[in-house]
Order: structure tokens, then C-alpha cells, then sequence
């Protein structure tokens, strides 16, 4: 660890811990910094049984007086990534069943302490540790790490600079104003200018407020979320802070989704040149699944959190319809969230037997299995940061159809239904507006209807699996983002490149906002 000079604080990374997207997007930034020798470490909560997942684990030091009690920081290495990480071990809090809610899908009663904790032990390494490199920066991502900036100002840390990237405004983490006090957050930041919002305390409020710089994690989101539309409530304080708000875009890790390398197809991996094997990998998903095991169906899958944002209840009232209109169309669902929406999606499975089918619960290989079968991925979604899935699924020649919204927007490419269609040569996915149940069940058909233009569709499956979604020019965005904050140890291998792409997009920024200058913070 001894070149590290950028700390990153989050609630997950993929292996360690992951629920969604934000899992897969902490560890694949962290490896690309960590390729462009810009290593990190990853400041992670010691959630059950992750320690044991760590190599060469050390106690760095005690961690005492910290909302929810003393705990411990341990360093380790992550055998699978190759990354750093200190956790904050504090069983107490952290030693449950799950990540965020209970046996009973329940959130945890005392999440504030949680993460709170986390933010408190982000402050204390970056203050100095013994054993470990003081940190020039600090990354906070999303609310969990929403209160690192304001605590670090409060503490008077100013030669250490922040970074709060927001990846799904819509959750904020918010609680009452009276655990403030118990949360170690100073009275002065606690009203309307500082971490308050209607009334209660806002830890990605914070995280906006008094970070350095924000970043957002697509171009159209970062619009988006400056206007009442999407901004959640905090679309004022993210006008004010246009000048410092940038998109730099998410990337996906092209090594680990890889159809022709991927260990999770076994025998059937695949690649562009070569797509025999996705039909033995379509085989096997309908098997797996239930569904007649019929080559010329036409198999959709839905891959994703089971939730009214993303349009599950929508899918829910939509899917009926395009099974009836569709004899030759399967379904595939793996997901969790929603109670409700789950019942409601299991009872369409049972209606259409061998058609339609449904697995609550999610784990990463058949996730895998799941784009190397599919024929189509619908991805639709009321709001989307960024929407890696789609990306997943086009490397493995599952052609998207996703919401016209956030990140989705800028990486999916659509003609349109109003193009001929020999304008679709160019496309790798569809697109559709709204979220009315007719709208989805017209971009259902639509993708079906093209599916029988066999040249066509391996044109856009082509273009799908080709497209080039990484880490590349990310990194070289948040290296001369770092670099402008806290000096030459930040450098990329494209640095001249980089600055002048930051450079835009500040003024982008800018230009939106209204503002030649940032506004005062």
C-alpha cells in the first residue's frame, strides 16, 4: 500500500460485497486506477464473512469512540481483484445476515451508525494512521459515504480533498436531525446550508455540499439531476454546484464479462466471430429456466432489481400482453426487491408454463448464464445513473431494450421506430420513452419483429458486442481530476488528453448552470 494515494470509501465492491451496479463500479474503477498506476485503497465496512475472503490481513489500529461503538481497521488484499482494502470491523454493526436489510428485507433499524461509523474511520486514516500512507485524497461514493466531506471540513482537513460521485441520486440516506449529535456531526453543519433537508439530517446532501468536487456517472444524468424532474430535491444545490459537478461517465470490466473467456459458460464461451456456442448457451438457460428448449423462440430475459424504478410493476402489466401477441416469445427473470412484484411476476410464470419463468434471488453466475442465453435484455427504468447491465448483456449478444433516460441513453444506440429499417444497421439496442405499459410492450415487438431479419440482427449484435465500454477514457478523466486537486502525484498515460476532456466538461457544466464561475459553497 505504500504508493496509495487515494482512498476510496464505499458500502460495496464486487466480490467482497454487491448487490447491484455500485459493487461492480467501485471495483472496476479501483482496478483501472490501479492499471494506470494509480493504485487506491478501498475503505469498505467488515460486513460478514468478507475479512476471510481478504489475504495477508493485519489489525492497522483501534478505532475507538465511533458512532456505534469502538472497532478495529484492518488491512488485506483481495485475492480476486488484486485491491487493497481496510475495513472497519465493528461486529456490532456489521456481522448480519445481509448488506442493507434484514432476513426479512427490512432495512436495519440503525443504518445511520452504520455508515456514519464508516465516514468517522475514512476521517481518522485520512488524519494519519501508523502503518499505512496518509491519504492525499479521499472518494466517497454514494450516501453511505455522503457525510467524508463534511467531516473532514469540520475537522479541519483541508489539505485532503474529497470527491463524492453520485450514482443513484434517489437514495440519500436520510434520518432524523435528533441522532445528529450520536452521529459525531458538528451543530454548525446541521442546518438548511449544510447536511439538513426537510428537516431531517441527508448524508448525500452533505456529500454534495461540502465535497470538493462532484461527479456523476453519465452525461444525460448529469443533466437530468439539475432539473425538478430528477433531481430528487437536491436539484438547487446540485445548480449551485454546477460548476463542480462532472459526468465521467462508468465504465465495465471487459476482462470478467467476456463471453469467450467467461468461466462461467464452461465449454460454451463464445465471441464475436464465433456465436455457435450462444446457441447451446440458450439451450441451456431454457432448460435451466423450465422453458421449451426451442431454438427459433425468441428468449428475453430481465436481469435486475425487481423494483418500481425499474419498471417492474410496468413489466408486471406488460408482459401478459406481449406473450399473447407473441407465441414464439420466452421470458427469463432473475431478480429480487419488491415483495409484491415478485409474487405478481412467480403467478405470471405459473400462467405461462414453459413460456415465462421467474428465480427470486440473484447470484453472479447466472447472471452470466443469463445474458449468454437471452436473445434480447429488457432494462427498463423510470431513472438509470448509468445501467451496466445493459452493457453486460450487449457483450454477450443480448440486444437491450431499455428506457430513454440517464446513462442508457448515451450508450444505447436506436434509430428509432420511425427510421427505415436499414438505418437500424447501425444500432445495438432500442429505446423507448415513458413508462406506460403500451410503450414497453411496443419496444417488445418492435425487437421481436427485427429478430426476424436474421442479416440485421447479427449486424446490431455485432455492434453490440464490439462496442468498446470500458474503463479506458474514465480513468483518464478522474486522473486529471484527482491530479487538479491534489497535485502531480495523480498521472495518467494520456494526460494532456484527459485535462482537455475535464476541461469541457467543466465548462459544459458551467454553461448549463448558467454560471461563468462555480458558485460559492
Amino acid at each position: 500500500m505504500a504508493t496509495t494515494r487515494t482512498l476510496i470509501v464505499a458500502a460495496e465492491a464486487f466480490p467482497l460485497a454487491k448487490t447491484g451496479g455500485l459493487g461492480d463500479a467501485i471495483t472496476g474503477m479501483a482496478r483501472a486506477l490501479a492499471q494506470a498506476d494509480m493504485p487506491v485503497t478501498i475503505l469498505l465496512p467488515a460486513y460478514r464473512g468478507v475479512q476471510a475472503r481478504l489475504e495477508e490481513t493485519r489489525v492497522v489500529a483501534p478505532l475507538h469512540n465511533l458512532p456505534g461503538g469502538d472497532a478495529r481497521l484492518i488491512a488485506g488484499r483481495c485475492p480476486q481483484s488484486g485491491l487493497d482494502f481496510l475495513l472497519i470491523e465493528n461486529d456490532a454493526l456489521y456481522d448480519r445476515p445481509g448488506i442493507y436489510l434484514d432476513e426479512a428485507g427490512r432495512e436495519y433499524a440503525d443504518s445511520a451508525l452504520r455508515y456514519a461509523a464508516l465516514a468517522h474511520a475514512a476521517v481518522r486514516v485520512a488524519g494519519g494512521l501508523p502503518g499505512i500512507v496518509t491519504p492525499k485524497l479521499v472518494h466517497a461514493h454514494d450516501w453511505h459515504a455522503g457525510l467524508v466531506p463534511l467531516l473532514l471540513r469540520a475537522c479541519g482537513l483541508r489539505e485532503t480533498r474529497s470527491v463524492m460521485t453520485i450514482h443513484n441520486l434517489a437514495f440519500q440516506g436520510c434520518f432524523p436531525m435528533e441522532c445528529a449529535a450520536s452521529l459525531g456531526i458538528p451543530e454548525a453543519y446541521r442546518g438548511g446550508d449544510g447536511a439538513a433537508a426537510w428537516g431531517q439530517l441527508n448524508f448525500l446532501k452533505a456529500g454534495i455540499r461540502y465535497a470538493d468536487r462532484v461527479t456523476t456517472v453519465s452525461h444525460t444524468y448529469a443533466r437530468e439531476i439539475m432539473t425538478p424532474a430528477f433531481g430528487c430535491g437536491l436539484d438547487e444545490l446540485l445548480r449551485r454546484r454546477a460548476g463542480d459537478l462532472l459526468p465521467i461517465p462508468n465504465g465495465i470490466d471487459n476482462v470478467l464479462w467476456n463471453p469467450a473467456r467467461d468461466p462461467h459458460l464452461g465449454a460454451l464461451r463464445f465471441s464475436v466471430g464465433d456465436l455457435s456456442n450462444k446457441a447451446r448457451c440458450k439451450a441451456a438457460l431454457q432448460h435451466e429456466y423450465g422453458l421449451a428448449v426451442d431454438a427459433g423462440a425468441t428468449l428475453m430475459s430481465m436481469g435486475s432489481r425487481l423494483t418500481e424504478q425499474k419498471m417492474a410493476d410496468v413489466a408486471v402489466q406488460a408482459l401478459p400482453e406481449a406473450l399473447e401477441r407473441h407465441p414464439n416469445l420466452q421470458i427469463a427473470i432473475l431478480g429480487q426487491g419488491d415483495h409484491r412484484l415478485e409474487g405478481a411476476l412467480q403467478e405470471l410464470a405459473q400462467r405461462y408454463p414453459g413460456r415465462c419463468a421467474a428465480h427470486i434471488g440473484y447470484d453472479e453466475p447466472a447472471a452470466h448464464r443469463l445474458h449468454a442465453g437471452s436473445d434480447i435484455l429488457l432494462h427498463a427504468s423510470r431513472f438509470e445513473p448509468f445501467g451496466l447491465t445493459p452493457l453486460y448483456a450487449m457483450r454477450y449478444g443480448a440486444l437491450p431494450i431499455g428506457s430513454r433516460v440517464g446513462g442508457m441513453a448515451d450508450t444505447i444506440e436506436d434509430p428509432g421506430p420511425r427510421a427505415p429499417l436499414s438505418a437500424m444497421a447501425s444500432a445495438n439496442g432500442l429505446l423507448f420513452d415513458g413508462d406506460s405499459p403500451a410503450a414497453m410492450g411496443e419496444a417488445i415487438a418492435r425487437a421481436v419483429g427485427l429478430r426476424e431479419h436474421a442479416m440485421l440482427w447479427r449486424i446490431m449484435q455485432r455492434n453490440a458486442m464490439s462496442a468498446d465500454f470500458g474503463w479506458r477514457s474514465a480513468i483518464g478523466l478522474y486522473a486529471s481530476l484527482y491530479r487538479s486537486l491534489a497535485g502531480a502525484d495523480f498521472r495518467s498515460a494520456a494526460p494532456a488528453r484527459a485535462d482537455r476532456a475535464l476541461g469541457a466538461a467543466a465548462l459544459r457544466a458551467r454553461r448549463r448552470s448558467g454560471s461563468a464561475m462555480p458558485a460559492p459553497v
